[in-house]
C-alpha cells in the first residue's frame, strides 16, 4: 500500500513538471513572437536615407556631423534623429565674357575666360556655403571673383605691344595659388583657361598702322642694302676697270656696236684708244 502510494505521488509530481514545463515553453514561444513581431514592426517602420549615384552624403544627427556617406541607401531607426546631405560631385563649368581691364601702359581691353571644378571637400564646403539649394551659385560666384582678381593682375602688368607674345603666359591661369585659394572652399579646379582678348576697335586700327609702317620700314631698308650693296659692286668693277687699256678697248668697241644698232652711219669720235696686242 505505501509503496503504491509513493508511486501515485510520483506519477502526480512529474506531471505537475510536465505542466510546467509545457507552460514555461508555451510562455518562451509567446514571448519569442512577441519579440519576433516586435522586431518585424521596427523593420516595417524603419527610415531610409539615400545618396544618389555621383553624389557624396554627409550624415548629421541631432544636427551634429558624423561621417561622409558614399552613394547608397541607408537604414535607420525611426526615433533616430538623423539627416544626409547630399551634394553632387559631378564636373561644372562657367564661361565668364567681356571683363574689362587696362593693361599697364593704360590701354582698356575686354577678355573672357572659362572655368571648369567640381566638389573636393563636401564637409568643408558645406562649412563654408551651407546646404541650401543654391549653394553651388554662390560658390560659383565666388570662384569667379578669384579668377577676374587673378588674370586683372596678370593683364595689367604687361604693356599692350607685348600681350600677344605673352598669352602663352596667361592663357593657362590654373596656378597653385588660384588652385590652393579655391580648395580652401572645398571645390578642386579642373581647368582655368583665358578664352579671348578684344581691344577696341580704335586700338586695333592703331595696331595696324603700326604693323604697316614695320613693314614699309622693313621693305625700305632691303631696299637701302640692296641698292648699297649695288654701289659697291660698281665701285668695285670701276676700280677694277681703271687704268687697264683692254678693257677700255672693249667697252669703246661696245660703244661703236651700239651706236651703229640705232641706224645712224655718220658719227664722230674722238682719238681711238691705241692698245698692245
Amino acid at each position: 500500500m505505501a509503496h503504491s502510494k509513493q508511486s501515485l505521488q510520483g506519477r502526480g509530481y512529474r506531471l505537475l513538471l510536465s505542466k510546467r514545463l509545457n507552460w514555461f515553453s508555451l510562455c518562451l514561444e509567446v514571448f519569442s513572437f512577441s519579440i519576433l513581431l516586435i522586431a518585424n514592426c521596427i523593420c516595417m517602420f524603419y527610415k531610409e536615407l539615400e545618396v544618389a549615384p555621383g553624389c557624396v552624403g554627409l550624415l548629421f544627427k541631432k544636427n551634429v556631423f558624423q561621417q561622409e556617406l558614399s552613394a547608397g541607401i541607408y537604414k535607420f531607426s525611426p526615433w533616430e534623429k538623423v539627416h544626409i546631405i547630399s551634394l553632387s560631385q559631378k564636373l561644372r563649368s562657367t564661361r565668364v565674357v567681356n571683363q574689362e581691364v587696362l593693361t599697364a601702359d593704360n590701354i582698356a581691353l575686354r577678355f573672357s575666360f572659362y572655368i571648369a571644378y567640381k566638389l573636393d571637400n563636401a564637409k568643408l564646403f558645406v562649412d563654408n556655403f551651407g546646404a541650401e539649394l543654391d549653394n553651388f551659385s554662390i560658390a560659383e560666384q565666388q570662384v569667379v571673383a578669384i579668377a577676374q582678381v587673378l588674370l586683372r593682375q596678370k593683364i595689367a602688368a604687361i604693356h599692350s605691344e607685348k600681350l600677344n607674345e605673352s598669352r602663352e603666359d596667361i592663357t593657362n591661369f590654373k596656378e597653385e595659388a588660384f588652385c590652393n585659394e579655391v580648395a580652401a572652399l572645398g571645390l578642386k579646379i579642373i581647368k582655368a583657361q583665358l578664352i579671348d582678348l578684344t581691344f577696341p576697335r580704335s586700338v586695333q586700327e592703331l595696331f595696324s598702322r603700326v604693323l604697316e609702317s614695320k613693314i614699309r620700314a622693313t621693305s625700305e631698308l632691303e631696299n637701302a642694302r640692296t641698292a648699297v650693296a649695288t654701289a659697291r659692286a660698281l665701285k668695285n668693277a670701276s676700280e677694277l676697270v681703271k687704268g687697264d687699256e683692254n678693257i677700255k678697248f672693249l667697252q669703246y668697241l661696245e660703244t661703236i656696236t651700239k651706236i651703229a644698232d640705232k641706224g645712224k652711219h655718220t658719227f664722230v669720235i674722238g682719238e681711238v684708244p691705241m692698245t698692245k696686242i
